[in-house]
């Protein structure tokens, strides 16, 4: 029999990237070794590793450390609520990833404050003072240097790979044109006082010696430095949905000690829980951890776990699970699962493992490098041996060749994306849009089917009053008001809602006496109006029935048929007969029909995703004009379905608002969380829209597609100026201060395209957008 190889699994956190090229090539090593199966992901900075149960984890990491990277194993941590600080008190320690973006922001503030004068200088004649050059070299150096450190040693690092990224052609541009200034200065006519910067469009011999190009090294700088700033700070949040996630747990919990008629209460941490331990749980506090109910009755609100927005009765026996909140009385609960098999810490899992497995898009500039790059150097070097060989002039050569790397410099191809995403997002923002990155577009782009969360997306999320009917010979505002005050003696959601519509919509004349709750069957009581009193009973019919108050067939249907629209029915009963029925629902928010309607218009199609049940779910459905509709679906359920549908060879965007859907927006290829829901469904998604008004999803999508194309645009006309200036520059045509001036209009060019952005109007609040 043919024996077969176990593998395990590991986790590696990587150090070093600086692109998706970086990543390939530390998955390639990974694959090389036997038996191993590498999965990188350059967004996480992240490696999943299935390796043979006779391979050492110190063996993947030196390949990754061989290949010019960092890696770490990333050891489990116990899934119990995270906060700000540690046990002490303190502040928590940075991550890398902030770390490295602390880092990065302190080299671009002060390589931007070293680097405006400079730039001044060189470009404003009057500026230019005796000795100015000098003035400008001791700024600049610092930039050179110091600020484009990170450049210069991946440049390094990719050379002794055999390999060029963007990084490279920074590096090599802003040390080619710091390198040509400081031959000037020194060896040159650059460096006499009284230097003026000249404008010759032609290169001639002689004339190269009298030019510098620091403010071209150092803008150059500056410039890519902003960019990967705010590619640092994208990434940066990319585990605060998992943080979110486990701040909905309790953090501490009462455990009851002891047994019999000595039992005591004691508070503990939720981490020093154990299963079999016995906890209470009392109104308005949060389910510690997945147990079984030993004593009591209530109402759990689950809706952030399982998307129902009904509260479940629950009582002795039955099933709860941790991170709900207690709407009712108290609960006695025994833990059944704790740590990492409570069900929200495999909604934590499911965010992650969807997270990672994310294919992060490749960024342009970085695709359309990988040829450009090489290309470019080979063309500078070809340049110099060719004006070697033909013309015999070294000072000649050298500043032809300065000319064709400084007008490759990638200046506007460092501004092409931040600059269209800054004001993209900026314009987004005052929308109430959120867009986290330029990843984020291309999927948007592509998308051609939205998964809409019922729950707190299509519907408002709580629950009112929907309808009410009254027997014959009854008034309407009679059954509300007595329902009313008896249910305002409630703290179950459904009987809070119809409190409410009582106060909202009558005049409370009458008092609540005495009240009961009949566990899963309603609520009972006096009510006193003036000098009558009546018994009152609302709730389920056998309740009605109890009481010898049987419900009319007339009112029966009527039930029947507002349960099949999907509402929650009670009956209203006193003074011995039926009276009425009050229909309560979750209210289905007065937009959502307008924002389907939008949706459809941009060629989505949509699809209802929710917890409810079918009934419920296509009565809303049929509300906003949504034809394809899912039901009956747990968390770990939604993350299928939006798989599926990816299967299938669709592009998903997914809306939702709740910890439920967490997972299948970070799953998505897109996703909207709404900004009115929790903080694990906004960090998880792609865009969040902070009104929570589900039009507000078309306009992310229709601004976001043109955040894109300005993108585009900005990295086609940005390598135009390169491809059409690179020629001349090779043949002597263009004076390397022009090149840097080229270089410059075509950063004018790419900020003044990305502003147009500023004008994009919303549909949602200013009539249709007419780019």
């Amino acid at each position: 029999m043919q024996a077969t190889t176990t593998h395990d699994e590991v986790e590696l956190a990587l150090t070093g990237m600086t692109c998706a090229s970086c990543a390939n090539r530390i998955e390639r090593k990974l694959n090389k070794l036997d038996g191993v199966d590498a999965s990188v992901n350059y967004a996480t900075e992240k490696a999943h590793v299935s390796y043979p149960g006779g391979t050492d984890v110190a063996d993947l990491l030196a390949t990754v450390e061989k290949a010019g990277y960092g890696a770490s194993v990333i050891e489990p941590e116990p899934l119990t609520p995270v906060g700000d600080a540690d046990a002490d008190g303190a502040d928590a320690p940075l991550s890398d990833a902030e770390r490295h973006a602390e880092e990065l922001r302190q080299r671009l503030l002060i390589s931007a404050v070293l680097t405006v004068p400079v730039v001044l200088m060189a470009m404003v004649p009057p500026l230019q003072f005796t000795n100015w050059q000098w003035l400008s070299l001791t700024l600049a150096a610092p930039v050179v240097v110091w600020g484009a450190w990170p450049f210069h040693r991946a440049a390094w690092t990719n050379a002794r790979h055999g390999s060029t990224t963007m990084d490279t052609l920074v590096s090599v541009g802003v040390l080619a044109a710091f390198g040509w200034s400081l031959y000037a200065l020194f060896f040159g006519h650059a460096g006499m006082p009284g230097l003026k910067h000249g404008f010759e469009f032609a290169s001639s011999s002689g004339h190269g010696s009298s030019n510098i190009y620091l403010e071209a090294a150092a803008g150059v700088t500056t410039f890519i430095l902003l960019g990967r700033y705010i590619e640092a700070r994208s990434k940066r949040a990319s585990g605060a949905a998992l943080r979110a996630l486990l701040d909905l747990g309790a953090e501490e919990v009462t455990v009851l000690r002891g047994s019999g008629g000595s039992e005591r209460e004691e508070r503990i941490p939720v981490r020093a829980l154990a299963v079999g331990d016995r906890f209470v749980v009392r109104p308005g506090e949060k389910v510690a951890t997945d147990g079984v109910v030993e004593h009591g009755t209530s109402a759990i609100d689950a809706s952030m776990l399982t998307g129902e927005s009904v509260p479940v009765d629950v009582t002795d026996g039955d099933e709860v699970v941790g991170a709900t909140l207690n709407a009712g009385g108290r609960l006695v609960v025994r833990a059944t699962r704790v740590g990492s098999e409570t069900q929200l810490a495999r909604m934590a899992k499911l965010v992650e493992d969807a997270q990672n497995g994310k294919a992060d898009a490749q960024r342009l500039a970085d695709r359309i490098s990988g040829v450009f790059v090489p290309v470019v150097i080979a063309l500078a070097v070809l340049t110099f041996v060719a004006w070697l060989v033909i013309a015999g002039d070294v000072e000649g050569a050298f500043t032809a060749a300065v000319a064709v790397l400084i007008i490759a410099c990638p200046c506007a191809l460092g501004l092409a994306t931040p600059t269209a995403l800054m004001v993209g997002t900026g314009r987004g923002a005052q929308l109430g849009i959120l867009i986290k990155g330029p990843q984020v577009l291309e999927s948007t782009r592509r998308v051609d089917t939205v998964v809409l969360d019922k729950t707190g997306t299509v519907t408002s999320g709580e629950m009112g009053v929907q309808t009410v009917v009254a027997a014959d010979g009854e008034a309407d505002g009679d059954v509300l008001t007595y329902a009313g005050v008896l249910e305002s003696g409630s703290e179950h959601p459904i009987a809070q809602a119809i409190a409410r519509a009582a106060q909202d919509r009558t005049a409370l004349r009458p008092t609540l006496d005495s009240f009961e709750n009949v566990p899963g069957l309603g609520v009972q009581g006096v009510v006193v109006d003036g000098d009558t009193s009546r018994q009152v009973v609302v709730g389920r019919p056998a309740l009605l029935e109890d009481w010898s108050m049987p419900v009319p067939a007339a009112l029966a249907d009527e039930a029947a048929r507002l349960q099949a629209g999907g509402a929650t029915v009670v009956a209203v009963g006193w003074d011995g007969a039926a009276r009425g029925l009050v229909a309560v629902a979750d209210t289905i928010k007065p937009t959502s029909a307008q924002a389907v309607a939008e949706l459809k218009e941009l060629g989505l199609r949509p699809v209802l995703l929710t917890g409810d049940n079918e009934r419920v779910a296509h009565a809303v459905a049929a509300d906003v004009g949504i034809a394809d509709v899912i039901a009956d679906v747990l968390p770990a359920d939604k993350v299928d379905v939006v798989t599926r549908l990816q299967g299938e060879g669709r592009v998903v965007a997914m809306a939702g608002d709740g910890v439920n859907d967490a997972a299948a927006l970070a799953t998505a290829d897109l996703g909207l969380a709404m900004g009115t829901g929790t903080d694990a469904a906004i960090e998880a998604a792609d865009i969040t829209l902070v009104r929570g008004d589900l039009r507000v999803a078309a306009d992310a999508v229709r601004l976001a597609r043109r955040t894109l194309g300005t993108i585009k645009g900005n990295l086609f006309w940005a390598f135009a100026y390169n491809v059409a200036a690179i020629p001349l520059a090779a043949f002597g045509l263009l004076n390397p201060m022009i090149a840097g001036a080229a270089m410059a209009f075509s950063s004018v060019f790419v900020v003044l395209n990305s502003l147009r952005l500023r004008g994009f109007a919303a549909s949602s609040s200013n009539g249709k957008d007419q780019s």
